[in-house]
């Protein structure tokens, strides 16, 4: 296997249909390393995060050229300051992250990524400085063993909880694993919303035309959390219109709302992609909270998703008590780095 160094972004999309191929195949497939995704990432630098940063992504071909790994890369100084090799898509706006690769071949992409990093066509950097990886990712096991062969240091330290539901067959039966307290209170804000006053419905984006216009309203809306509304940055509005735009020519965006009348009083941000769908973000309309809307409108996307056939509902990262109340189960993310010289 033979590494070579993707620089450019003319590069990068000439290679979008192999790089989705072996995705489908690779050891990590989520929607946060589709290359639309990445592409959409780079091109706001995550909402702003990294402004000042480098295209390094690596990949290793076999004698044929074929496509074997990618390590999505980028050049930049991390949080503490250090010249650091960082996984495209890093930190805050991409919940799930790892290199592509088949579980056959990861080693060997590995160790050969690792030679030519310490090797002398290598760029300057202090560490490979990984966000969001599971903590199941076979990626982790095999950098330490690869890092000591390499005289480096690797770490690993866990950084959230990010819980997720396996779904059955049928909405009764998935009610039937809920918490007494919890299932009654799921059924009596869906049936609440359905027999409120003022006529309810909820609906999935579907029309391109009406896209940006949607994605507005849902901004709009959660801008009505003083936090949210502090996150959403000129430059993070953008980001989100990318990945929006994105996702839905890609096939996968899940852009939800539950509708009063002929208001938004609640919307969800979703991806449904590789028979998941995966909780990206929410908004909300006070005026509605008696209606508790957002609840009311995640229990009729589950029921959905349910009878789509669907197979996991993933909740994200964050500890929020309303995902363990609608039976998530932890499964944890993780920062894995790997310095040149021992961790000061």
């Amino acid at each position: 296997m033979h590494i070579d160094v993707i620089r450019t972004e003319d590069e990068w999309a000439e290679m979008a249909a192999e790089w989705n191929k072996l995705l489908d195949e690779s050891i990590t497939n989520v929607p946060f390393l589709r290359h639309e995704y990445l592409t959409a990432w780079w091109q706001h630098r995550g909402g702003g995060e990294w402004p000042v940063s480098e295209l390094f992504i690596l990949t290793g071909r076999d004698s044929d050229n074929n496509l074997q790994g990618i390590a999505p890369l980028f050049l930049s100084k991390n949080h503490a300051g250090d010249p650091a090799l960082m996984l495209l898509g890093s930190i805050e706006i991409s919940d799930f992250l790892d290199v592509i690769v088949k579980e056959g071949d990861l080693e060997t992409f590995l160790d050969e990524m690792l030679v030519y990093l310490t090797g002398p066509e290598s760029p300057q950097w202090d560490c490979l400085d990984w966000y969001n990886l599971f903590e199941t990712s076979s990626t982790l096991p095999a950098l330490e063993k690869l890092s000591g062969k390499h005289n480096l240091h690797f770490q690993q330290e866990r950084i959230q909880p990010a819980p997720y539901i396996t779904l059955p067959t049928d909405f009764d039966e998935y009610l039937g694993t809920l918490d007494k307290r919890y299932r009654h209170e799921l059924r009596r804000k869906m049936r609440q919303a359905s027999g409120y006053f003022i006529p309810v419905q909820w609906y999935e984006v579907e029309d391109e035309d009406n896209l940006e216009a949607e994605v507005d309203d849902f901004i709009e809306m959660m801008r009505e959390e003083k936090e949210k509304d502090t996150f959403l940055t000129d430059e993070m509005v953008a980001q989100i219109h990318a990945i929006a735009k994105a996702a839905y020519k890609g096939g996968w965006l899940n852009l939800s709302f539950l509708k009063v009348g002929k208001e938004k009083a609640a919307g969800y941000f979703n991806f449904d992609f590789n028979d998941h769908i995966w909780v990206y973000n929410s908004s909300l309309a006070r005026k509605f909270s008696q209606l508790s809307p957002g609840i009311a409108l995640l229990g009729f996307i589950l029921q959905d998703s349910i009878e789509k056939g669907r197979k996991e509902f993933d909740l994200m990262r964050g500890d929020e008590d309303y995902k363990y109340h609608l039976g998530g189960k932890d499964r944890f993310v993780v920062r894995a780095t790997v310095r040149k010289a021992p961790p000061r």
